[in-house]
């Protein structure tokens, strides 16, 4: 997970460097058309199309600024990138914390009560954790708490029919 994080991160900073890149390109080629594009963007978010192009016409004499306010309303790239190391760090020792929790039970007791006590424990803290969500979202911690537990109910179900269904 950590490695998977790591590359979904930079490929991500990649992507959104070759697009400044070919809109840098874009810029020295076709300043014009840059321009009204500019303008067009302005306009669809409600301004004026006169102060659209005043604005677009500001930005053009200063073509970095162009191409930060063009990378912003065609791609949403603001220059301000993740860390791929970073990312990394906190989906392994997310991934490791979690992936340790239906493993406790195994560690007093073994059989059918091993496996039911991994499944609560493992339920009630998918529902922590969704519930937990809800305080940076607008979901309230039930609903995000209930969605989390429903998640771990489908892969933890698939997980344990894909054992069942191997050799032992």
């Amino acid at each position: 997970m950590a490695t998977g994080a790591f590359l979904a991160e930079r490929s991500e900073a990649e992507v959104a460097a070759a697009n400044v890149e070919r809109e840098r390109q874009e810029i020295a080629e076709r300043p014009e058309e840059e321009q009204e594009e500019l303008s067009l963007f302005y306009q669809l978010k409600g301004i004026d199309e006169a102060t659209a192009n005043s604005m677009a016409a500001q930005l053009a004499r200063q073509p970095d600024a162009m191409l930060r306010g063009l990378s912003v309303e065609e791609f949403g790239v603001t220059g301000d990138h993740g860390d791929p190391a970073q990312a990394a760090i906190a989906a392994g020792i997310s991934t490791g914390l979690g992936a340790i929790v239906p493993v406790i039970p195994f560690i007093f007791t073994t059989g059918t009560v091993a496996i039911v006590t991994a499944a609560v424990i493992s339920l009630v803290a998918h529902f922590l954790v969704g519930a937990a969500k809800s305080l940076v979202t607008l979901r309230s911690w039930w609903s995000a708490g209930l969605e989390m537990t429903l998640a771990g109910v489908i892969v933890g179900g698939a997980t344990y029919l894909v054992g069942l269904a191997l050799p032992t």
